[in-house]
This record gives structure tokens, C-alpha cells and sequence, in this order.
């Protein structure tokens, strides 16, 4: 148990201070989402955020409010993730004509590679622990990442960035206080998925729509 509880400290930061702006109510929420499975369980329950993509909601107050977009699911989910001990690590996937992703991804104890996620697309949530390298778990969205046309869209990646350094902008509990992450994840170092030269079948049909069951937009996209 003593070490456990060292590990949980560090992961924090070593401050218990860091915590200081959620309420006992909040504190026992994410210590109640003690892995990832029952993290992403909460992700998902969450309803999606709406009201504008520079909300920048905390996750202090995703707790408060119930809902979350992408960034916004993500940011939570590092945050629950390093209450319980494990480093809160995003991953910025860089799309072409397309808005970009962002997911929240943790290793096992045995090296393999899962994802946390929040999204209005069906397929591009999170990811089972079964990958043997961060680029095999990124490269699992790209048959699920497309745009409005059909083209898919996915094109990098970005190495993960520790939320740990980024303590001083208040990210856990702040108002508005994650925007700053869009450039944060921007400026990381990115990776090529697939070269961008190459020409790609479009998705349509079945697979097309299946993927935007959930998207406010899909019942516009039926009509045309």
C-alpha cells in the first residue's frame, strides 16, 4: 500500500495541493475511476460539449457540467489517469480538411498501448490496451477517420505531451483554463502516418453514415 500511495503521489506531482480546487465530492469521483476502463466508462456517459470548440472546460468543471468535447474528454481523462497514479498523457492526431483529434493514451504494466477518448464520431473513441507501439494504436483510427466528402483525413501523429508540465496554467481545475493545449499539441513533435501522396478509396454508404450515428450533423447529411 505504501508504495502504491508513493506512486499516486508522484503522479500528482508530489503536491496535494494540486487537487486543492476540486471539491471532497469531485476528489472521490476520480477516485472512484480507478482505470482506465472505468474512466473511459464516465467519458462516455458524459454528454457531448456543444457549445463551441474553445470552450476550453476543465476537468474540474466537466465534472461540473456533464459534458465534454474531444480535447475536452481527453484532458479529463490524463486527469483521472494521474489521480490514480498513472502519467496524463495526450496525443495529438493531425488530420488534412478535417478537424484534428485528440486522445488521451496510458501504457499497461506490460508495454501495451490504449487510448481514452471522447468524440461525436462513433469509431473514434477509445481503444482497447492491445497495441505494441503508440503508432499501431494511432494507426487504428485512420480506416475511421474521415471528413464530410469521405476522404480520410488522417495524415500524423504527435509524440504524447506530460500534462505535469504544463502545472502552472492551472489545467486541472481553472476555468477555461485547457485552450492553451491546441497549440501545446500543435507545436509536439509529429510523426507521418501514411504519405500524404497517396490516393485513398472514399467512404461511403453504410460505413459512411455508421460512423456519424452520434454526430448532430448526421441527420442533415441524410437529407442531401
Amino acid at each position: 500500500m505504501a508504495t502504491a500511495n508513493k506512486r499516486r503521489r508522484q503522479a500528482r506531482g508530489g503536491a496535494a495541493g494540486d487537487y486543492d480546487g476540486f471539491s471532497p465530492r469531485q476528489r472521490r469521483t476520480l477516485a472512484a475511476l480507478s482505470t482506465p476502463a472505468k474512466i473511459q466508462d464516465f467519458v462516455d456517459g458524459l454528454g457531448y460539449n456543444l457549445d463551441g470548440v474553445e470552450t476550453g472546460y476543465s476537468p474540474r468543471q466537466v465534472l461540473e457540467l456533464g459534458k465534454a468535447n474531444c480535447l475536452e474528454g481527453a484532458v479529463f481523462g490524463a486527469c483521472a489517469l494521474r489521480f490514480n497514479g498513472l502519467a496524463p498523457l495526450l496525443v495529438d492526431l493531425r488530420s488534412v480538411r478535417d478537424e484534428d483529434h485528440a486522445i488521451c493514451v496510458f501504457q499497461t504494466k506490460t508495454g501495451l498501448w490504449g487510448s481514452i477518448a471522447k468524440s461525436k464520431f462513433v469509431w473514434l473513441g477509445c481503444r482497447e490496451p492491445v497495441y505494441a507501439s503508440l503508432r499501431e494504436l494511432v494507426m487504428s483510427y485512420f480506416e475511421h477517420f474521415y471528413n464530410y466528402a469521405g476522404e480520410r483525413t488522417l495524415k500524423e501523429y504527435s509524440d504524447p505531451i506530460d500534462l505535469r508540465d504544463f502545472d502552472k496554467e492551472n489545467w486541472m481545475a481553472g476555468d477555461g483554463a485547457i485552450e492553451f493545449l491546441h497549440d501545446a499539441l500543435n507545436d509536439a513533435k509529429h510523426h507521418k502516418l501514411v504519405d500524404p501522396g497517396l490516393k485513398h478509396r472514399r467512404v461511403k454508404g453504410l460505413r459512411f453514415h455508421s460512423n456519424l450515428l452520434t454526430d448532430p450533423n448526421h441527420s442533415i447529411l441524410l437529407k442531401k
